[in-house]
C-alpha cells in the first residue's frame, strides 16, 4: 500500500449554502488544478453543501425514512461530485467517484461497514478516489445522512494515512478572534461555546460536528489539521507538509 495522505473540502468551500444546487465554479476549477498537482497517494473526500443538506432537510432524512428523500438527496449530490470529478479530470488527474449510498451501511447514523480496500487499490493503480458526504442506507433508521467527515476518520482509522486534513472556509478553529495552533479534549470546556455552526443549511452539526469526530480521531491515534480552502495555494501547501491552521490532537 502506497503512502497515502486524505484530504476534505467541505461544501461551504464548493457551494452557496444557503441556494439550492449552487456550485462555485471558480473555486472547484481552482481546487481541481491545486489537488490535480498534489494527487499522488491522494483520497479526496468532499462536503454536500447545498447538493445535499437542503434536500435532507426538506424531507427530514434525519427524522424519518423516505424513499423519495433518499432519492432526491443522493441525485443532487451525485450532480456536485461529478463536477469535481469532471474538473480533476481536465487538470489530469486520474479520478473515479464513490458514492457512499452504494458502499457504505450505517447503524444508528454512524458507519456499521464500508469496504475500504477497493479504495486502496485505486490509489495504488494511480486513480484518485472521490468520496463525498451522502446518504446511505442504515440498519435500524431505514436511512441517514453520511457525513464527509465521518466518511474521512472512518477511512483514516482504517488506513492510518501520512495527512489528514481538513479545507474549510475558515482559518482553522477560531477562539476568541485567534486560530488557534492545536486542539485537545481537554480544551473543549473552554472553547465550546465559541464553536460554530455552519452557514446555510447543514444537517451534520457544523464546526461542532467536525471537531467532535476529529477529536475521536485523535484518541484513535490520528492527528488532522483544519485549514482555510478558500486561500488559493493552501491545499498544495498543506499537503506539501506546512503547518497551517489548526491541528486536531490526542491528550498532551
Amino acid at each position: 500500500m502506497k503512502e497515502i495522505k486524505i484530504l476534505k473540502i467541505g461544501g461551504s468551500v464548493l457551494t452557496d449554502k444557503t441556494r439550492l444546487e449552487s456550485a462555485k465554479m471558480d473555486a472547484i476549477e481552482r481546487i481541481c488544478a491545486e489537488v490535480a498537482n498534489c494527487r499522488r497517494g491522494l483520497i479526496l473526500v468532499h462536503g454536500a453543501g447545498s447538493f445535499g443538506h437542503i434536500h435532507a432537510k426538506n424531507f427530514s432524512l434525519t427524522e424519518e425514512f423516505s424513499p423519495e428523500g433518499v432519492l432526491e438527496t443522493h441525485r443532487s449530490v451525485v450532480k456536485l461530485n461529478g463536477l469535481l470529478v469532471e474538473g480533476l479530470r481536465v487538470c489530469g488527474a486520474s479520478p473515479v467517484p464513490i458514492h457512499p449510498l452504494s458502499s457504505t451501511l450505517l447503524r444508528d447514523g454512524r458507519i456499521d461497514l464500508m469496504e475500504v480496500g477497493p479504495v486502496v487499490e485505486m490509489v495504488d493503480r494511480g486513480l484518485l478516489p472521490v468520496l463525498h458526504g451522502d446518504v446511505a442506507m442504515d440498519r435500524r433508521r431505514g436511512a441517514e445522512i453520511v457525513s464527509g467527515d465521518q466518511l474521512v476518520t472512518h477511512l483514516a482509522r482504517a488506513l492510518r494515512p501520512k495527512l489528514v486534513a481538513l479545507g474549510t472556509a475558515a482559518d482553522g478553529v477560531i477562539f476568541n478572534g485567534e486560530v488557534l495552533s492545536a486542539v485537545r479534549r481537554e480544551d473543549l470546556p473552554r472553547i465550546w461555546s465559541q464553536l460554530g455552526g455552519s452557514d446555510g443549511v447543514d444537517v451534520t452539526g457544523g464546526m461542532r460536528g467536525k471537531i467532535r469526530e476529529l477529536l475521536d480521531l485523535a484518541d484513535a491515534g490520528v492527528s488532522s489539521r483544519i485549514f482555510n480552502a478558500e486561500r488559493p495555494g493552501m491545499i498544495e501547501r498543506v499537503l506539501g507538509g506546512e503547518r497551517g491552521g489548526t491541528a486536531v490532537e490526542g491528550r498532551a
